[in-house]
């Protein structure tokens, strides 16, 4: 009689120089612990020793944004159900205390217990690119930033001559002059040395400028290539574009839905009742950068969109503020890009408003096929993208996009979006 294959779940601790790996089975009891070096060998033994026990039903582990994240990658291409461990188990760790054995096994004792059921980002393509440019493009805006306010200061104390002859200049104007300047003089005089180091920090502002606008182009181009019709939405932009990919990762397909999108970018209301009262409160988790990206796409709609000032007006007269107006606002938004945006895996439904969506009878018209991120795909694939026309509606047309998978697209089925259920469209 053939022996019972044994469904087991590991977890791993990361380091910078090793991994190490705990294996449970399904009833939590511990197998055995090993540490691997955190190399290519090393994550190749670390797959064999982790199934050498059985069928592996998942892999929790710690840091796949850090030290985790190419075992993470190492994992998943080998078939692997990988989920992200946030933290250790405070309670246990001061009862037990703390070591990588421990940490381990909490990993994958996390992972059985049902606490760690987070799909790490897939860092494989093209977003993982926006992620890095976007990074580099960050401390550059900051050194460039520093500069700027570090000439600012060097003038306040410089001699009255020299102060005299930068006043009343912008910053652009200024970091060109101070660029072309010719400092002489000795190396004892405060003036000279002054105007020196006045130029050296124009010229690294100028440099700095050259890189962010590298940056930019490089960031244009993948937004772009990958996912246009993103940026056809009003109130979004590259920079709100590309934060907003960045945060859902090259595996959109792990966010189930629009809600679990919201509270991953901090707009969804948490629960915060108790006894015979019901209430909720704002969100203070979540990506804050990506709170922010929904942040800038609320104002520049509650300036310029008919249907979002119409809102606006609407809950002001209801006794709203302005605060608990865009709370509602982001959370709208942050259904409307998941549920529009191909980039997201989902379908394009109902323009927003006449007055920021496209013409669908444009020869401009974004085409599909070209419309859901990731590398360009092969014939076969192509082959299997449909795209269903939908019928004109009474306010607007509109078309979806049924993916090849086996998750069924949402539709529409009301031709004007429902205030409060779907919030203003624009």
């Amino acid at each position: 009689m053939a022996s019972e294959v044994t469904t087991v779940i590991a977890g791993i601790d990361t380091h910078a120089d090793t991994h190490h790996v705990a294996v449970i089975n399904e009833y939590g009891k511990p197998l055995a612990d090993k540490e691997f070096l955190a190399v290519g060998s090393g994550y190749r033994k670390i797959v064999e020793f982790i199934t050498s026990y059985g069928r592996v039903s998942a892999v929790g582990v710690e840091g796949t944004g850090s030290y985790g994240a190419e075992i993470a990658r190492t994992l998943r291409d080998e078939g692997l159900s990988v989920f992200e461990v946030n933290r250790p188990n405070r309670a246990a760790r001061r009862l037990k205390g703390k070591s990588d054995p421990l940490d381990a096994y909490q990993a994958a004792q996390s992972v059985l217990d049902g606490r760690s059921k987070s799909i790490p980002k897939g860092k494989d393509g093209p977003v993982e690119c926006l992620r890095i440019l976007r990074a580099g493009r960050t401390s550059a805006v900051k050194a460039r930033t520093a500069a700027i306010n570090q000439i600012k200061g060097l003038l306040v104390s410089a001699p009255d001559n020299l102060r005299a002859k930068y006043r009343g200049l912008g910053s652009s104007a200024l970091i060109t002059a101070l660029q072309r300047c010719r400092p002489s003089g000795h190396i004892a005089d405060p003036e000279y040395v002054t105007l020196l180091t006045l130029k050296a920090l124009a010229t690294r502002c100028q440099s700095l400028a050259a890189e962010i606008a590298t940056a930019d182009a490089a960031l244009q181009e993948i937004v772009d290539t990958y996912a246009p019709m993103l940026c056809d939405l009003p109130g979004v932009g590259t920079e709100v574009a590309s934060q907003l990919l960045v945060t859902v990762g090259d595996n959109a397909d792990r966010l189930g839905n629009d809600a679990q999108f919201a509270a991953l970018a901090g707009v969804a209301p948490v629960p915060a009742s108790s006894g015979k009262t019901t209430r909720h409160r704002l969100s203070r988790g979540g990506d804050r950068n990506a709170n922010r990206a929904l942040h800038q796409v609320v104002l520049v709609r509650m300036g310029s969109c008919p249907r979002t000032k119409d809102y606006v007006a609407k809950r002001t007269a209801e006794g709203k503020s302005k605060r608990e107006i865009m709370r509602c606002l982001k959370r709208y938004a942050a259904r409307e890009i998941y549920r529009q945006s191909p980039t997201l895996g989902l379908h394009r439904t109902t323009p927003t408003c006449a007055s920021c969506a496209p013409s669908w009878d444009s020869p401009s018209r974004p085409q599909p096929a070209s419309s859901v991120i990731g590398p360009p795909k092969s014939p076969a694939w192509n082959e299997a993208l449909s795209v269903t026309m939908l019928s004109p509606r009474a306010t607007a047309n509109g078309w979806s996009i049924k993916l090849p998978t086996s998750r069924p697209a949402e539709q529409s089925t009301s031709s004007t979006p429902r205030e409060h259920a779907e919030g203003p469209a624009g």
